[in-house]
């Protein structure tokens, strides 16, 4: 883990995400910090729908970009049973150590 992805650093809209890494990797755990409306670009579901709502968690399942200037993260949220697309500013990394094996008394 890279200390970027540990700060609390947000992305503003005038500001290229490309030129750094991704905040978020394959496979981690983050939540929602706001809902998240359908804007019309979700099938099946019509516009102004919330999809997610803030504090849902989720896995990132895919890193991609936007307009050559935004990552988009593909995130699944397995108990909505819906895969978002959401920006960094719109997401943190959760505990991941919440869903960590613990030792049991033998």
């Amino acid at each position: 883990m890279t200390a970027l992805r540990h700060s609390s650093r947000r992305c503003d809209d005038d500001v290229v995400e490309l030129v750094g890494p991704p905040v978020f990797e394959l496979g981690d755990k983050v939540r929602a910090l706001r809902d998240v409306r359908n804007d019309g670009t979700y099938p099946g579901r019509p516009p102004g729908e919330v999809l997610i709502r803030a504090g849902d968690v989720g896995y990132v399942q895919s890193v991609g970009t936007y307009l050559q200037a935004y990552y988009i993260y593909g995130i699944d949220f397995y108990e909505r049973r819906m895969i978002v697309g959401m920006r960094a500013k719109e997401l943190e990394l959760a505990d991941g150590s919440c869903n960590a094996p613990r030792d049991t008394p033998g």
